[in-house]
Protein backbone atom coordinates (compact mmCIF):
# COMPACT_ATOMS: atom_id res chain seq x y z
CA UNK A 1 0.00 0.00 0.00
CA UNK A 2 1.26 3.52 -0.94
CA UNK A 3 0.79 5.84 1.47
CA UNK A 4 1.71 9.01 2.83
CA UNK A 5 1.06 11.18 5.32
CA UNK A 6 -0.19 14.07 2.79
CA UNK A 7 -2.67 11.37 1.09
CA UNK A 8 -6.52 11.33 1.89
CA UNK A 9 -7.70 8.86 4.05
CA UNK A 10 -9.05 5.19 2.96
CA UNK A 11 -12.35 4.01 2.81
CA UNK A 12 -13.22 1.23 5.29
CA UNK A 13 -14.10 -0.63 2.06
CA UNK A 14 -10.21 -0.44 1.05
CA UNK A 15 -9.13 -0.66 4.57
CA UNK A 16 -10.83 -3.88 4.63
CA UNK A 17 -9.63 -5.17 1.54
CA UNK A 18 -6.38 -4.45 2.55
CA UNK A 19 -6.34 -6.44 6.27
CA UNK A 20 -7.94 -9.45 4.11
CA UNK A 21 -4.65 -9.24 1.88
CA UNK A 22 -2.54 -8.85 5.38
CA UNK A 23 -4.62 -12.00 6.81
CA UNK A 24 -3.46 -13.80 3.78
CA UNK A 25 0.16 -12.77 3.88
CA UNK A 26 0.00 -13.64 7.65
CA UNK A 27 -1.44 -17.29 6.65
CA UNK A 28 0.96 -17.69 4.15
CA UNK A 29 4.03 -16.41 6.00
CA UNK A 30 3.14 -18.19 8.97
CA UNK A 31 3.35 -15.02 10.42
CA UNK A 32 1.44 -14.87 14.18
CA UNK A 33 1.08 -11.31 15.05
CA UNK A 34 0.95 -7.97 12.79
CA UNK A 35 0.98 -4.26 13.60
CA UNK A 36 0.96 -1.80 11.73
CA UNK A 37 -0.04 1.82 11.49
CA UNK A 38 -0.81 4.34 8.39
CA UNK A 39 -1.05 7.84 9.58
CA UNK A 40 -4.64 7.66 12.03
CA UNK A 41 -5.10 3.97 11.01
CA UNK A 42 -3.94 1.43 13.29
CA UNK A 43 -4.09 -2.02 12.38
CA UNK A 44 -3.80 -5.45 15.04
CA UNK A 45 -3.85 -8.58 13.56
CA UNK A 46 -2.81 -11.42 15.92
CA UNK A 47 -3.66 -15.38 15.53
CA UNK A 48 -3.10 -18.28 18.07
CA UNK A 49 0.37 -19.73 17.69
CA UNK A 50 0.73 -22.95 16.26
CA UNK A 51 -3.35 -24.23 15.44
CA UNK A 52 -6.07 -23.13 13.83
CA UNK A 53 -9.34 -22.49 15.92
CA UNK A 54 -11.99 -25.00 15.53
CA UNK A 55 -14.51 -23.89 12.64
CA UNK A 56 -11.84 -21.17 11.28
CA UNK A 57 -11.22 -21.94 7.30
CA UNK A 58 -7.57 -21.95 6.76
CA UNK A 59 -8.29 -20.30 3.65
CA UNK A 60 -11.14 -18.99 1.28
CA UNK A 61 -11.43 -22.15 -1.01
CA UNK A 62 -11.89 -24.51 1.97
CA UNK A 63 -15.43 -25.98 2.39
CA UNK A 64 -17.10 -24.01 5.05
CA UNK A 65 -18.88 -25.11 8.46
CA UNK A 66 -22.02 -24.09 7.35
CA UNK A 67 -21.67 -26.96 4.51
CA UNK A 68 -20.91 -29.53 6.81
CA UNK A 69 -23.96 -28.78 9.01
CA UNK A 70 -27.61 -30.45 8.38
CA UNK A 71 -29.52 -28.08 6.63
CA UNK A 72 -32.70 -28.14 8.86
CA UNK A 73 -33.19 -24.79 10.72
CA UNK A 74 -32.44 -21.61 10.84
CA UNK A 75 -28.39 -20.43 10.91
CA UNK A 76 -27.92 -17.05 12.50
CA UNK A 77 -24.68 -15.73 10.83
CA UNK A 78 -22.11 -13.12 11.36
CA UNK A 79 -22.88 -9.92 9.87
CA UNK A 80 -18.78 -8.95 10.21
CA UNK A 81 -15.89 -10.12 10.37
CA UNK A 82 -14.35 -10.02 13.95
CA UNK A 83 -13.80 -12.10 17.29
CA UNK A 84 -17.01 -13.57 18.79
CA UNK A 85 -17.90 -13.27 22.48
CA UNK A 86 -20.80 -15.85 24.18
CA UNK A 87 -21.18 -13.40 27.11
CA UNK A 88 -20.93 -10.04 28.14
CA UNK A 89 -17.46 -10.34 30.07
CA UNK A 90 -15.26 -12.88 30.80
CA UNK A 91 -16.88 -15.01 33.35
CA UNK A 92 -20.22 -13.68 32.90
CA UNK A 93 -22.99 -16.20 31.96
CA UNK A 94 -23.61 -16.45 28.18
CA UNK A 95 -26.34 -14.79 26.28
CA UNK A 96 -27.94 -18.14 25.26
CA UNK A 97 -27.28 -21.68 25.87
CA UNK A 98 -28.17 -25.10 23.47
CA UNK A 99 -31.71 -25.63 24.32
CA UNK A 100 -32.60 -21.53 25.60
CA UNK A 101 -35.74 -19.93 24.04
CA UNK A 102 -35.03 -16.70 21.71
CA UNK A 103 -37.12 -13.91 20.65
CA UNK A 104 -36.60 -11.54 17.90
CA UNK A 105 -34.05 -8.99 18.16
CA UNK A 106 -32.37 -10.85 21.42
CA UNK A 107 -28.79 -10.37 21.42
CA UNK A 108 -26.95 -14.13 21.30
CA UNK A 109 -23.63 -12.93 21.68
CA UNK A 110 -21.15 -9.96 20.64
CA UNK A 111 -18.81 -9.48 17.71
CA UNK A 112 -15.61 -7.19 18.56
CA UNK A 113 -14.22 -5.50 15.29
CA UNK A 114 -11.88 -2.70 15.35
CA UNK A 115 -12.27 -2.97 19.44
CA UNK A 116 -15.69 -1.55 18.97
CA UNK A 117 -18.36 -4.07 20.44
CA UNK A 118 -21.32 -5.12 18.26
CA UNK A 119 -24.27 -7.21 19.58
CA UNK A 120 -25.55 -9.69 17.46
CA UNK A 121 -29.32 -10.15 17.56
CA UNK A 122 -31.56 -13.04 16.37
CA UNK A 123 -33.29 -12.70 13.49
CA UNK A 124 -35.72 -15.18 14.01
CA UNK A 125 -37.49 -16.82 17.06
CA UNK A 126 -36.85 -20.42 17.50
CA UNK A 127 -35.17 -22.53 20.47
CA UNK A 128 -31.39 -22.83 20.04
CA UNK A 129 -30.63 -26.38 18.34
CA UNK A 130 -26.70 -25.84 18.14
CA UNK A 131 -24.26 -23.06 18.85
CA UNK A 132 -21.81 -23.03 16.04
CA UNK A 133 -18.65 -20.99 17.34
CA UNK A 134 -16.34 -20.77 20.27
CA UNK A 135 -16.15 -18.12 22.63
CA UNK A 136 -13.44 -15.91 21.49
CA UNK A 137 -13.15 -17.44 18.00
CA UNK A 138 -12.26 -15.35 15.06
CA UNK A 139 -15.24 -15.25 12.70
CA UNK A 140 -16.06 -13.94 9.04
CA UNK A 141 -18.65 -12.61 7.43
CA UNK A 142 -21.10 -14.93 6.39
CA UNK A 143 -19.49 -17.42 9.17
CA UNK A 144 -22.81 -19.71 11.02
CA UNK A 145 -22.99 -18.59 14.53
CA UNK A 146 -26.07 -20.80 15.94
CA UNK A 147 -28.51 -22.68 14.58
CA UNK A 148 -31.84 -22.12 15.84
CA UNK A 149 -35.59 -24.49 15.44
CA UNK A 150 -37.61 -22.41 14.48
CA UNK A 151 -40.64 -21.48 16.78
CA UNK A 152 -43.95 -23.25 15.73
CA UNK A 153 -46.56 -21.34 14.66
CA UNK A 154 -49.77 -21.90 16.11
CA UNK A 155 -52.17 -23.63 14.15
Amino acid sequence: MEASPESEPASPERIADLVRSLVDVMRDACVTELDLTFGAVSVRLRRPHDRVPEGVLPHAGATSLAAREPTEGHVITAPMIGTFYASSSPGAAPFVREGDAVEVGQTIGIIEAMKIMNEIAADRAGTVEAILVQNGQPVEYGSPLLRLTPQQRPA
